[in-house]
């Protein structure tokens, strides 16, 4: 997946939640909330050079993060 663009990764971030974009918001802010706390990335890309919602924006576009995977920690 690294040589998709921006576009690509946010349409297939997007699909992943049926296209909902308002849950797609929801899922980038609390992964960067973990991300930024400390949680390590579940992609190979660097937390010292790559913006973390660009982290979790792709983490879901991957299936990495999912929304029960963040429900399950409330």
């Amino acid at each position: 997946m690294d040589t998709l663009r921006t576009e690509e990764i946010a349409a297939k971030a997007l699909k992943r939640v049926h296209n909902d974009r308002y849950l797609l918001a929801s899922l980038i802010f609390e992964r960067v909330r973990e991300l930024g706390e400390g949680a390590k990335p579940l992609v190979d890309m660097d937390v010292k050079i790559h913006k973390l919602p660009d982290i979790a924006m792709r983490e879901i576009a991957e299936g990495k993060v999912e929304l029960t995977s963040i429900e399950d920690k409330e």
